[in-house]
């Protein structure tokens, strides 16, 4: 993805893109895409980081006697659209959020995320990379251009036409994000009926959330021109697979993989295994930022490839943690458990976070599990130290609360917020009565 590095290479490509407008982008602490839309007469002021706007509108921002904000672009997220009108393009600049006082918002979540990670380059770390697996659902609009609940097709993993019908769609999305300067490594058909993934290459962390930021606003804007509506909610339909965000990560310094050691038990670096260590040890207090929607818990259950128990292998899917086969500079550890409505950078910073302390403490992981753990009776599982994640959005929160690690990584502006968030939506969520409830219990009582 080319890169810009200065504020007169930005202007040069404006005018001769016939940019018009300038997106200016962030993220709030539920994950939403913001942005500010300004003409491109406006473009010396947004360079300067003299673009102010009202945070207090901001989901977990500031109160409104505190609202003035300022937009920092990051000139390397330079990205012109392709979708062009008779207006002219528009361009985007992915934004930190600062405070009146010219330092960093302590609610933005990217910048927190650029606060875990200097505490990973005060460890002896350079690089923490990202490698996302993001799924998602196609579905019908009705001729509203309302979304219903039709699929657009019923094929099956690795399924092609004329059995997947989203195909077309699936192959505009590439050719948009190469076109963003994306390097798509793959592209299938999941799963479930309906359910697709696209996979990019890897990046640091920063870049990566980016990246996912981006490419969930091209597949929607796609999947439109298509009559079609993308979501990436975990579980929008009973008795089918959900979407996960499988998170491949590694660690490195001035040698290389930090996870790699060919001279280690499975080729795997006393690094890698603490953080691996670490990520179990905190499993239960992520789940909450990782799986962020009262939804996300109908995908963790048993019978849909989505983990359950807090364990890992390097052989087989069931568990939490997956050392992919390969090693060398691709030695890489796979959580399994990540749902696409998670904020990425609130993500990346609490499974960061909880590896490094791993590190620091060389915990220890226990024993691989290389065997079907839906299989295995209650005793076994606890025989093999394994336990359970979170099963609602209730418990996640209650296990968040107890998990300094966590708190520490969010910091506490963006963690009391969240959490205050979350009780809403699940007082909200379990004051309603179901259609599920009505035809069990209506008659029968």
């Amino acid at each position: 993805m080319k890169k810009y590095s200065t504020k007169e290479q930005i202007k040069q490509v404006a005018e001769q893109e016939n940019v018009r407008f300038l997106r200016l982008m962030f993220t709030d602490i539920l994950g939403r895409l913001k942005n500010v839309e300004v003409p491109i007469s406006q473009i010396d002021k947004v360079l300067d980081n003299k673009m102010m706007f009202d945070g207090s509108s901001i989901e977990g921002f500031v109160r409104i006697e505190e609202s003035d904000m300022y937009l920092y672009p990051d000139v390397s997220t330079w990205m012109v659209f392709p979708w062009e009108s008779e207006k002219g393009k528009v361009a985007r600049l992915i934004c930190d959020v600062y405070g009146t006082d010219g330092k960093p918002f302590k609610g933005d979540p990217r910048s927190n995320l650029k606060r875990v990670m200097k505490e990973m380059e005060e460890l002896g770390f350079t690089e923490f990379n990202i490698g996302p697996e993001p799924e998602f659902f196609l579905f019908k609009l009705d001729e509203d251009g309302q979304p219903t609940n039709k699929l657009n097709d019923q094929g099956g993993y690795f399924d092609y036409a004329p059995i997947d019908l989203g195909e077309n769609c699936r192959r505009d999305i590439v050719l948009e994000l190469e076109s963003l300067g994306f390097e798509v490594e793959a592209s299938h058909h999941e799963c479930a009926p309906g359910q697709h993934e696209i996979d990019f290459k890897y990046a640091d962390a920063i870049e990566a959330c980016d990246n996912i930021q981006t490419f969930e606003l091209v597949v929607r804007t796609i999947a439109r021109k298509h009559g079609l509506h993308a979501t990436f909610m975990p579980k929008p339909l009973y008795g089918i697979a959900g979407s996960g965000m499988h998170i491949n990560m590694s660690l490195f310094n001035s040698d290389g993989n930090a996870f790699y050691d060919p001279n280690g038990e499975g080729e795997l670096s006393q690094t890698a295994y603490h953080f691996l260590g670490g990520l179990l040890e905190h499993a239960r207090g992520y789940t909450a930022v990782c799986n962020p929607i009262v939804n996300s818990y109908k995908r963790l259950v048993p019978g849909y490839e989505a983990p359950v128990y807090v364990a890992w292998s390097g052989k087989n899917r069931s568990p939490l943690v997956r050392v992919p086969s390969s090693r060398g500079m691709s030695t890489r550890l796979e959580l399994r458990s990540v749902d696409p409505t998670a904020n990425p950078y609130l993500a990346m910073a609490v499974l960061l976070e909880s590896g490094l302390d791993g590190v620091k403490r060389q915990l220890t992981p226990p024993k691989a599990v290389d065997r079907n753990i839906y299989v295995m009776t209650e005793e076994e599982r606890a025989e093999a130290q394994i336990t359970d994640l979170p099963s609602t959005l209730h418990n996640a929160v209650k296990a968040m609360r107890k998990d300094k690690v966590v708190e520490e990584a969010l910091g506490s502006h963006i963690y009391n917020n969240f959490i205050e968030s979350k009780r809403m939506e699940w007082d909200a969520y379990r004051q309603q009565v179901s259609e599920w409830e009505r035809q069990q219990y209506l008659e029968m009582y």
